[in-house]
């Protein structure tokens, strides 16, 4: 019999279902050794030596987990991929006595299916020491850092505040951007927009269209070219009369790329854009998300998606949508520190559509599963293309722009609807004389940076 641990009791019941009954599946329930609650724990004169401690929750579970160890003939390490599971490991290895005539073997996986569990199986390795030596830096300057600040700003400011190795930091970049705005000088600036329409229509069935103004002889006007109300009404007052003519128009094909799929950070932001939902509660239903096998690991910065993945999805595509809407793309990381090795979040099982598996779901977990499927299966489909025109019209000495843009084929859009704008002109024709029905000065001003 071999064992295998892993730090979830739900991800030790799915796990559970891909392997025979030659294994057992345990549990250690999170960490099983922390530093003291009640000092520092953190040996500042001796090469800042944490002081770990078994909780007396944990204490139980190696008794358990210590029996089990003597019983098999091979003990299997299956916590998480990243730092903290790196730890969780290393702490088992050290209380289980794994280091020496008890043998182990470390496995990681991205995602919790069969076939990843059976391949990490075959590719063992042992507990990989920089992982675990960044979650104890980590975890010592959280000590550190917590213990030290909070007691001072409980005396001068209030009991009950934290002080964190991050939220500190975040503090800061906070009231700075704060006094950026309290500090910030709001501009006034004028823009002038001419409402036309083709003299061949009649006035009531005529298709109105706006154009700005953006060049006054030949020059282009600035975002803050036009400062006061005076200077707006003087260049209405020089338009009185003029005549508006079609200088040049422009056709072409604009396109619209998809997102790439998501990130940790780019899941948190989208989720509370969509669900207002905060970072917490995103990680904490994506969690369960992972342990139940639906999707892969979520804590990643890695756009990197598997081969078998991208073959699944071109699958589904072209199944439901059709050979038009696929389009094969790879994406780069930008961050030097991001690890190749690690995907992107998606599916586990790509063809697993949201709607086939509602039931088996809870509400959020479907909103977040669905959010997710949508964006990995767009980020394989085709761009969206719009027919983009541009009309240039001249009134004396000043230029006016109009632009229209018509959804001409949706592409990823049918998938991952996003908000973009269609404005139609009407057809218009290179030294076409146009009405103009009202010409109107709007006043703004230059807005601070945003919280």
């Amino acid at each position: 019999m071999q064992l295998v641990i892993v730090e979830s009791p739900t991800k030790s019941r799915t796990i559970s279902k891909f392997l025979g009954p030659e294994y057992e599946v345990l549990s250690s329930y999170g960490h099983i050794r922390d530093l003291p609650k009640s000092k520092l724990g953190v040996d500042i004169e001796n090469d800042f030596a944490p002081d770990y401690i078994v909780p007396p929750k944990s204490r139980k579970i190696i008794e358990t987990l210590s029996k089990e160890v003597k019983k098999s003939s091979l003990t299997i390490l299956a916590t998480d991929e990243d730092r903290e599971g790196e730890a969780i490991a290393w702490h088992l290895a050290q209380i289980l006595e794994l280091n020496g005539a008890k043998p182990y073997q470390r496995i990681v996986f991205h995602e919790i299916t069969k076939s990843a569990i059976e391949e990490a199986l075959k590719k063992p390795r042992k507990i990989d020491m920089n992982l675990v030596d960044a979650q104890q830096a980590r975890r010592i300057l959280d000590r550190i850092v917590g213990y030290k600040l909070s007691p001072f700003l409980w005396k001068k400011i209030a009991r009950g505040l934290s002080a964190g190795r991050v939220q500190s930091v975040a503090v800061r970049l906070v009231v700075e951007r704060e006094r950026e705005i309290e500090n910030f000088t709001p501009q006034e600036y004028w823009t002038i927009t001419a409402l036309l329409q083709k003299i061949s229509s009649s006035e009531n069935s005529s298709q109105g269209f706006e154009a700005l103004l953006i060049k006054k002889e030949g020059k282009v006007i600035p975002k803050l070219g036009i400062k006061t109300k005076k200077e707006a009404d003087k260049i209405i007052e020089d338009l009185k009369g003029a005549e508006y003519r079609v200088a040049g128009i422009e056709k072409k094909e604009a396109k619209k790329n998809p997102l790439p799929p998501f990130t940790t950070s780019t899941l948190q932001q989208e989720a509370w854009k969509k669900f207002h939902w905060p970072a917490k509660l995103t990680m904490r239903i994506a969690q369960q998300l992972y342990e139940t096998g639906k999707i892969t690991y979520h804590r990643t910065d890695s756009l990197n998606l598997s081969d078998l993945s991208l073959e699944m999805a071109k699958k589904v595509i072209i199944g439901n949508y059709g050979n038009d809407y696929y389009q094969f793309r790879k994406f780069k990381t930008k961050s030097k520190s991001a690890q190749e090795a690690h995907e992107a979040i998606r599916p586990s099982y790509p063809n697993l559509i949201p709607e086939s598996i509602k039931t088996e779901l809870e509400e959020n977990q479907f909103r977040l599963y669905d959010l997710i499927w949508r964006r990995f299966i767009s980020s394989q489909m085709a761009q969206a293309r719009f027919d983009s025109t541009t009309a240039d019209i001249i009134a004396k000495n000043y230029t006016f722009r109009a632009n229209g843009q018509i959804l001409k084929f949706d592409g990823f859009l049918k998938v991952y609807p996003m908000k973009f704008e269609e404005n139609e002109l009407p057809s218009l024709e290179t030294d076409e004389i146009l009405e103009l029905r009202k010409l109107i000065s709007f006043q703004h001003f230059t807005q601070p940076p945003a919280r």
